[in-house]
């Protein structure tokens, strides 16, 4: 059919992203015709146009905090570039992404630029993470054969973002303080273990999909090496208490955020860089980059906005639990999952539906602890998608899509087992 093609695509082999976002349409339109005829809501539609324009704004008034956002970050990341320090990293992770990324040059600058990301959402910088991460994608963009059409190493890049492995959550701990939350880091190891959980499913989905060779000697000492290291933060950390734990997330992820901006200044000026003329030269890169943006934007954020509008959201939250208690499950999670699906289309809506549960059903209930460990290790991955293709043309997703949600399934899943072992 004629809205499954695009340029230089077949219906056939077009574009998930395209699918995906004409369905979104077509699911609310069902939706919304179910509850005209079915509850009598005549309102439906003239609700669905109201979200349909109230996304179109916010997609602007996301692009104006992404402005000063990736310029500034890219600023940074400029002098970074210019003291040599993206190569060095570059060349002291080549034999891993050797093997995980084959078409990538050794000490190529990409290489730098994702560990960098990995590192930064690692530890909650959401915003460092985003332009370097934008960074990365239009440098392997560069060796792309097939400019409209997603690389192996964009798309396993894309997907370990995806899978959003967060080791300090401190914007989780932040919103249960504001509900009153007498130990705000309650969540802290559910979210840690679900995280892991799902950037191990997202990573090794790719893998099965790419033929990586797990077994190679330096991709398995990686793995073992930082698993290693995963379980002795986590016995350090359970070891802390709930005020010492805030404390040091708090500090940590701050020192490290400004402690990056010193460590490029220090590299630039030793290294005999003009900073400031760097930092100018990648702000306009920034600059360029959030522009192209907005298209995309406002196509996945208003698609997003016309499916909740539609109520095909409460649909499938009773599905799911006539589902649980026809099987004589325990139904609380139910109550949790508003969380859960919405967090792969919008981030501000998972908050939103965040803080309605904890103000529903009180901050330490157990909707609530599962809400907010779902919510940490968990990522907005069709925002993801459409940033990060976005801004380097990328129209043809290939297998990231399937693999990205895959990782948020078994993320929500791991955060269900995990807050009924603790919680329960």
């Amino acid at each position: 059919m004629y809205w499954f093609k695009s340029k230089g695509l077949s219906s056939t082999s077009g574009s998930v992203l395209n699918s995906l976002w004409v369905s979104f349409f077509f699911i609310a339109t069902f939706s919304a015709i179910w509850r005209w005829f079915g509850k009598g809501d005549s309102a439906v539609f003239a609700t669905m146009v109201d979200s349909l324009f109230s996304m179109a704004k916010l997609s602007v008034e996301v692009m104006v905090l992404l402005f000063g956002t990736l310029t500034l970050w890219l600023g940074f990341l400029k002098i970074a570039e210019h003291a040599g320090l993206v190569k060095k990293i570059a060349e002291w992770l080549s034999p891993l992404f050797k093997r995980l990324m084959p078409e990538v040059p050794k000490n190529h600058p990409a290489v730098g630029l994702m560990t960098m990301n990995f590192i930064a959402n690692a530890l909650g910088l959401d915003n460092a993470a985003t332009p370097i991460g934008l960074k990365a994608m239009r440098s392997l963009q560069s060796l792309n054969p097939k400019s409209t059409v997603a690389s192996n190493a964009q798309i396993l890049f894309l997907v370990m973002n995806a899978s959003s492995l967060t080791l300090l959550p401190v914007s989780i701990f932040m919103y249960r303080a504001q509900q009153g939350a007498p130990d705000p880091t309650l969540v802290f190891l559910p979210i840690l273990l679900a995280t892991s959980a799902s950037t191990l499913a997202g990573f090794l989905s790719v893998a099965f999909i790419q033929r990586i060779k797990l077994r190679d000697p330096i991709v398995l000492a990686w793995l073992i090496g930082i698993t290693t290291f995963l379980s002795i933060l986590i016995f350090f950390l359970s070891s802390l208490s709930a005020l010492a734990l805030a404390s040091f997330s708090s500090l940590l992820g701050n020192t490290t955020l400004f402690g990056l901006i010193i460590i490029f200044l220090l590299a630039g000026i030793l290294r005999r860089v003009h900073v400031y003329e760097s930092f100018i030269e990648g702000a306009k890169e920034g600059f360029d980059v959030a522009k192209n943006l907005l298209p995309y934007l406002v196509a996945m954020l208003c698609a997003v906005g016309v499916l909740r509008a539609s109520g095909a959201l409460d649909v499938a939250l009773d599905m799911i639990r006539y589902g649980a208690e026809s099987l004589n499950w325990d139904t609380r999670f139910v109550d949790a999952l508003p969380t859960a699906l919405v967090k792969p289309f919008s981030g501000s809506a998972a908050r939103a539906m965040l803080i309605d549960t904890m103000t529903t059903h009180g901050v330490d209930s157990f909707p609530s602890l599962l809400a907010a460990t779902v919510q940490g290790s968990t990522e907005t991955t069709f925002y993801v998608l459409a940033v990060y293709f976005g801004a380097v043309g990328i129209q043809r997703a290939r297998h990231a899509v399937a693999c990205a949600l895959f990782a948020d399934f078994v993320g929500v899943l791991a955060s269900i087992a995990v807050c009924y072992w603790f919680f329960g």
